[in-house]
């Protein structure tokens, strides 16, 4: 236990670091033996999810093999965060003797220095690849440019492995389609597309996924279901990029574009809805569509001209967000520096505790950096990942009302929007939530 606190709060003591990695262990074992003690774990049966979380649940994976209608609720083994411990998680089910038939690699792949960081791939596939056994099937699912599980990972595996992959073992590509917070579409009712080096690796990666998701969409080959998951994010992208100009535009123009978005969301076809905000962003928006601009210029020699725009526009909307708190603060003879700033939200999404490239960081650092005292209000978030000189605020009516403004970034559900337009002298709504004559929109 305390190993485990010690990793998630930052603050490892001697025998946190000492435990870390045997709790690890410990835990593993402890499933081993749960699902052993259920009868159902034959030498050749472990399902391995290599990710940021390692999964192992119980009653999906048992009725989905064996029909036992025993019903165990999905067990969290360990948080793999890092190289290290996706490494020491694969070797330690793999010292306890057991192979796989599937394993699904759905690691980060973050932008490091403006160029794609493969880093948790090529570890994921050079630690598998010693235990690959022939007939074993290897599903890559991290968001990557075309041609990544062929031309990288494939190799890896082989070498590791001394087997041949589309003949000794099965190579398939499925991208993952999560979308946090949304609680009508889940993993099992979200279409998966799924993809193989050849016809008979499509067949086991299809027949695996067959078994935990309502639909699945096969596509010809890997190369294809990788541009869907760049198409389906780059798509986004450069959509939202469209309103957060037209925002900045119509704001200039005086015209409401919230209106406009509105009326125009009442066509039945050839439109699809989108809104400004403060940013993108996430593991998705914000890096995705630079993987397939890297991939065109690198083999084509050209530049993706929409997605370089969007980039452009999305990455610069934090800077918007506070020259209209400047402004808004000056139209009320205040200025920046010593006024106090109380953000709602600091998560890049709703609902969620993530905090992964989210444009609320930037424009706290911003509006810190001119001096104004910021204070968040995100029960979402744990404290470790707020930026440093912002405090954290509970958003009680007192403190909404000492504010000198109100910056509404993040429309989590639990917010009490009535007390902050009741309450607030002054507000900035980046997500259009809220109304009265004391607040302006994006």
């Amino acid at each position: 236990i305390d190993g485990f606190i010690a990793r998630q709060f930052d603050q490892r003591s001697e025998l946190g670091a000492w435990l870390d990695p045997v709790a690890d262990k410990l835990l593993l074992v402890s499933v081993v033996i749960m699902l052993g003690k259920l009868g159902h774990l034959p030498a050749w049966l472990v399902v391995l999810i290599v990710s940021r979380d390692i999964l192992i649940v119980g009653a999906v994976i048992l009725q989905i093999l064996f029909g036992n209608p025993m019903e165990v609720r999905p067990l969290m083994v360990s948080k793999a965060n890092t190289v290290a411990q996706i490494t020491m998680v694969t070797v330690a089910l793999a010292g306890l003797g057991f192979g796989f038939d599937i394993a699904v690699i759905s690691v980060p792949t973050p932008m490091a220095e403006g160029l794609p960081d493969l880093t948790y791939i090529e570890s994921a596939s050079s630690t598998l690849a010693p235990h690959i056994r022939a007939g074993a099937t290897v599903i890559l699912e991290s968001t990557t440019y075309p041609g990544t599980t062929e031309e990288l990972s494939l190799p890896l595996l082989e070498a590791g492995s001394g087997l041949t992959g589309g003949v000794d073992f099965h190579l398939g590509y499925s991208p993952e389609r999560i979308d946090p917070g949304n609680q009508r579409y889940r993993l099992e009712n979200t279409p998966k597309v799924v993809s193989g080096m050849n016809a008979e690796s499509l067949a086991h990666v299809q027949g695996f996924f067959d078994r935990l998701v309502e639909t699945t969409v096969p596509v010809s080959g890997t190369r294809e279901a990788e541009l869907t998951k760049l198409l389906e994010n780059t798509f986004r992208h450069v959509n939202i990029a469209l309103v957060n100009e037209l925002a900045m535009f119509a704001k200039d123009l005086d015209i409401n574009v919230w209106e406009a978005i509105d009326a125009a969301s009442t066509k039945p076809f050839g439109y699809m809805r989108f809104t400004p905000g403060p940013g993108v962003g996430g593991h998705c928006l914000p890096i995705d569509p630079s993987y397939l601009s890297w991939q065109i210029e690198r083999r084509l020699g050209q530049t993706f001209r929409f997605v370089e725009l969007a980039n452009d526009v999305n990455s610069h909307m934090p800077d918007y967000v506070v020259r209209r708190v400047q402004f808004l603060l000056n139209e009320a003879e205040r200025s920046v520096k010593g006024s106090k700033v109380l953000v709602f939200g600091l998560a890049y999404k709703a609902d969620t505790g993530d905090a992964r490239e989210t444009p609320s960081v930037p424009i706290c650092e911003l509006l810190t950096g001119l001096g104004a005292n910021v204070s968040v209000v995100d029960p979402h978030v744990e404290d470790r990942q707020f930026p440093d000189g912002v405090s954290r605020a509970e958003g009680t009516p007192q403190q909404i009302a000492e504010a000198d403004i109100v910056l509404f970034l993040v429309d989590h559900s639990n917010f009490d929007t009535a007390a902050i337009v009741g309450n607030a002298r002054l507000v900035l709504d980046c997500r259009h939530r809220l109304e009265g004559p004391n607040v302006e929109h994006l």
